[in-house]
């Protein structure tokens, strides 16, 4: 009886071990189910990420590579990022329109009226004129930029200058074309040359150098479509074309089937050490137009060489450092000449002009700068405004920065613009940026 019972025991005991071993089995089998669940789970989240995460990273490349283009592959850039190129909405706040007004106003005295005002050799435009004496509203900006979305992005900005109200950009930007190409269409500041692509507020001078004046009409604002690409290279290499209506000056009347003018531009530069940084660049406007201000009808086609050098200790510009800059313009045309007061006084139009400048900015200080400007025209010896004197001026400024969004400036300009005037001129300037503010260009 005894043996029968622990016999009945044991068969007890091992079937009790038995279910046991069946619920450690089953448990075994539901955590394995469990993680193939979660495995499961965090799969489909990662490819609900998936293609956010390649926005963003894709988004991230184009601000890199943007920066870099700003800043020449260098150190010595006044700041990081696009100069809209300078008012660029990335990172984090990328679909969030920023917002920059610019405030610009200025007191100024003139020796010579402005309705006396005439330059030896060319045509007296709108640009060219000193503006009236006393307090005035200069070029003003308010900037609307955005990326559209994972692709593109836009930026509109209208300029304000006393009563006038123009439309200066509106344009949209791909972000995500493949090796280094980029693609612009609407309106933009073409990027021929070192100053014509800066918004003048960027400018290290009240007004643009005389050959920006009489040959941009002191800046090339056009509708069209820009293709430009950067190189993956260590030395800085950008190239790019771009396509014009042509409505503006040099162009004009928009001929070419709604084409009229054309550019071909290539910038390059790098860095010397630490402390050394320079940028150099060739480029030409072709430009057919029906009649512009000067009365000219044909081909205009102005060449353009630039270069620009930085020095700062250690490379840290915003304490200290200097700027030496300057641009090398030739006008050539080819067409005929109609007096734009009188149309039956009409020639031949065949001939060339010319345009440079240099300037200087040493700033010996976080908030204190200074710096001095030469510019130079050389006048036709022949054609419709031919004449034996090369306007010339001189111009030096000091600005006190208290910030990167407060600037006053006070300019001294001695100009003359013929044998028989000087216009000695005097400017206080103030200048802010109030809300987002892109890097300048370098």
């Amino acid at each position: 009886m005894t043996r029968r019972i622990q016999a009945l025991a044991v068969l007890l005991v091992a079937s009790g071990m038995a279910d046991a071993a069946t619920d450690r089995e089953r448990i075994a089998e539901l955590e394995a189910r469990i993680k193939l669940l979660e495995a499961d789970a965090a799969a489909l989240k990662m490819r609900a990420e998936q293609p956010r995460a390649a926005a963003a990273a894709a988004r991230a490349a184009i601000d890199e590579l943007k920066s870099d283009q700003e800043r020449t592959a260098s150190g010595l850039a006044a700041a990081s990022g696009p100069e809209d190129d300078a008012h660029g909405a990335h990172g984090a706040n990328a679909f969030n329109p920023a917002l920059l007004l610019v405030l610009n106003g200025s007191y100024q005295s003139h020796s010579l009226d402005s309705s006396s005002y005439r330059r030896s050799g060319f045509a007296t435009l709108a640009t060219d004129v000193p503006k009236d004496r006393g307090f005035m509203l200069g070029d003003s900006e308010l900037s609307l930029s955005s990326n559209i979305d994972d692709k593109f992005f836009g930026q509109l900005t209208l300029g304000f200058r006393d009563d006038d109200t123009r439309v200066m950009e509106a344009y949209i930007e791909t972000l995500t074309l493949p090796n280094g190409f980029s693609m612009r269409a609407g309106r933009f500041f073409s990027n021929i040359g070192s100053l014509n692509s800066r918004h003048t507020h960027t400018d290290s001078f009240y007004d643009r150098p005389l050959p920006y004046q009489s040959l941009l009409a002191n800046q090339y604002i056009d509708d069209g479509v820009q293709l430009r690409w950067v190189a993956p290279t260590d030395l800085y290499l950008e190239l790019g074309a771009e396509i014009f209506a042509g409505k503006v000056f040099p162009a004009g009347g928009g001929a070419g089937n709604g084409i009229g003018s054309r550019t071909l531009f290539a910038h390059f530069g790098g860095d010397v050490g630490t402390e050394h940084a320079w940028l150099a660049g060739i480029s030409v406007l072709d430009a057919e137009t029906e009649g512009n201000e000067e009365g000219f009808r044909g081909n205009a086609r102005l060449y353009i060489a630039d270069a620009t050098w930085k020095w700062a200790p250690q490379g840290n510009f915003k304490d200290r450092g200097f700027t030496l800059r300057g641009e090398y313009m030739l006008d050539r045309r080819d067409g005929s000449y109609t007096d734009p007061t009188d149309s039956g006084i009409t020639s031949l139009w065949d001939g060339q002009r010319r345009g440079a400048y240099v300037e200087g900015v040493y700033r010996f200080s976080r908030y204190w700068e200074t710096g001095y400007r030469y510019d130079r025209l050389w006048s036709d010896d022949q054609g419709p405004y031919a004449a034996d004197f090369d306007p010339s001026r001189s111009s030096v400024m000091v600005a006190w920065r208290n910030s990167e969004f407060s600037m006053f400036r006070l300019q001294l300009s001695r100009d003359k613009p013929n044998t028989t005037d000087t216009d000695n001129a005097v400017y206080l300037q103030y200048q802010t940026s109030l809300g987002a503010h892109g890097a300048h260009k370098f």
